[in-house]
Formats: structure tokens, sequence, C-alpha cells
């Protein structure tokens, strides 16, 4: 069984500090320090890696890890996209885009959870319009690295993940829909029951 420690441990310390790189990260990227601003980022990349491998070798998790990893790994990104739409504005519809499906998601799973609904899990067409979505922004930020900045060319990619985002918002839709609609007990979900199992776990 996995123990539950303390809060204040060495995965929680690196994911924090994966946060508060986020700072750093945009300050040098802007400035056009974007040599500096990668180091920072793979400095964040290494802390996300060993902060899931010190939890697991020595189990160190903690219900404000799990919360918090996420997070962490959501804002990185976010200002990743953020930094490099302000560089390059024209890469701001596309962030746009990106933002209003995650939102459109997020206030989806919160309807669903209210009424007593499993939200959809992750499905192929939504991991496939994610990972497109940082490749293409990685691509540019590596561009930007190197010095040689494309804009046809990350239109042309910008476009490609937008329509996948947008098909990814439509096949989600319809899932929430039927969900929203069913009546099978698999779509059901008490989160009364699943909080109370959790603390029966951790106290035992």
């Amino acid at each position: 069984m996995q123990i539950k420690n303390k809060n204040f441990n060495i995965p929680n310390t690196l994911t924090v500090l994966r946060m508060i790189l986020i700072v750093p990260f945009m300050c040098l990227y802007l400035k056009g320090h974007v040599r500096s601003a990668v180091a920072v980022l793979i400095i964040a990349g290494l802390t996300d890696a060993l902060d899931g491998f010190v939890a697991r070798h020595f189990n160190q998790f903690t219900e404000l890890g799990q919360m918090l990893d996420p997070i962490s790994d959501k804002l990185t990104q976010g200002a990743v996209a953020i930094s490099l739409a302000i560089r390059h504005p024209v890469l701001l519809p596309f962030l746009m885009i990106f933002i209003v499906k995650e939102a459109i998601m997020l206030t989806a799973g919160g309807v669903l959870l209210k009424k007593g609904k499993r939200p959809c899990a992750a499905k192929w067409y939504g991991k496939l319009a994610t990972v497109l979505f940082y490749i293409t922004f990685v691509t540019i930020l590596v561009m930007d690295l190197f010095g040689f900045y494309h804009q046809n060319t990350a239109i042309i990619m910008l476009v490609i993940t937008a329509a996948f985002m947008i098909f990814a918002l439509v096949m989600y839709a319809r899932e929430f829909f039927r969900i929203l609609k069913s009546g099978d007990p698999e779509d059901q979900i008490n989160l009364a029951e699943v909080m109370d199992r959790k603390k029966r776990v951790k106290n035992s």
C-alpha cells in the first residue's frame, strides 16, 4: 500500500520549483535570451521527471502532490505557449483555440460531475490534438533557438493542429451529450462515496 506522507517532501518541492521556474523562463524568452530560456525549460523538464522518480522510488506520495503535478504541467505548457504567441503574434489565434477548447472541456467536466455523471476519459483524438499542439510550439521554439524561424512553416503546422483541436472538441461534445443522457451505471459517479473511500484508504 502506498503511504501518504507529509506534504513537505522532495517531490512536492521539485513540483513547486517547476512552477517558480515559469517566471524566469518567460522573462528570459520575452527579452530575447532564447538559449537561457530553453536552459531554464530543460531544468523544469528535469524536475518533472525527477519528482515522479523520487515519489515512486521512496514512496513519497501525497494528496497535495497529486493535485500540484498536473497543475504545474499545465502552467508550464501554458507559459511556453503564451510566450511564443507574444513573440510571434501570428500564433495567438491558435493559442486562443486551445484555451477555449480546454475551458469548454473543463466546464463540461464540472457539469457532468455536478449531475452525478462520470466525465469522459481522454480519447485518442484529444491526445493527438494535444500532442500536435505541443509539437508545433516546441518546433517553433527550436526554430527560435537556432535562428531560422519560418512563418509559413509555423502557420501550416498551426492550421493542421487547429483542425485537429476543433475535431477533438466536436467529438468530445458528442461524448458529453451521450453521457449526460445516459442511464448506464458505468457513466454514473457518486463523489461523496469516492471521497469517503479515499479517506478510509488514507487512514488505513
